[in-house]
């Protein structure tokens, strides 16, 4: 991953189970994801779904890293291995819990990088609408789990960086317009 980039990053659940069965793994995940992922990578978007997730990340600038993470052998290896450890101690918690063994999620996550302001709206809006592509849901606003909800209500405190889609969007409205223009084709299209 590269500094100062932003990316899709998704994974989906190791064969057939789901990698959120009740409320309390959704919270736990969002928890483990800011512990473990903040001091790489600001969240812009996410959306967590029964047997799959995606985020929209950007990776933080070198000056900031360095600040957080004083010893490190590479950026790389130092982002790499704060996924790892957020994968894994979400998976750790998982197994516990529900008395399993092995991974939980497909062995290496995807991630594509953003190159433009149409694939960040783009992907923005995706995310966003996963829920209804996926049948959970006929509104993606009635979906709990997606950080839709984080941007309804600016007052209420986010993990997010929420400031960064104003660089995307002219506002509230603009994102609701491009979200009705554009719904049928982001359902249509696989972002994953």
């Amino acid at each position: 991953m590269e500094l100062g980039q932003s990316y899709h990053i998704y994974n989906h659940a190791n064969g057939m189970e789901n990698i959120f069965r009740e409320e309390e793994n959704y919270r736990f995940f969002l928890q483990q994801c800011a512990k473990y992922l903040a001091g790489v990578v600001d969240t812009y978007a996410y959306c967590l779904m029964p047997n799959h997730f995606h985020l929209l990340v950007g990776v933080k600038e070198e000056e900031q890293l360095k600040s957080t993470f004083p010893k490190f052998e590479t950026l790389e290896k130092l982002i790499s291995k704060q996924f790892a450890n957020f994968f894994s101690s979400y998976t750790q918690s998982f197994n516990k819990v529900y008395d399993r063994k092995g991974s939980l999620f497909i062995k290496n996550f995807k991630r594509t990088p953003i190159l433009d302001e149409s694939q960040w709206q783009e992907t923005f809006l995706y995310i966003h609408l996963n829920p209804v592509k996926h049948g959970f849901v006929k509104d993606h606003q009635d979906w709990k789990w997606s950080s839709w909800h984080a941007y309804q209500n600016l007052k209420k405190p986010s993990n997010l960086d929420r400031e960064y889609f104003t660089n995307f969007f002219d506002g509230w409205e603009h994102v609701r317009n491009l979200m009705e223009m554009k719904k049928d084709w982001l359902m249509n299209k696989n972002l994953e």
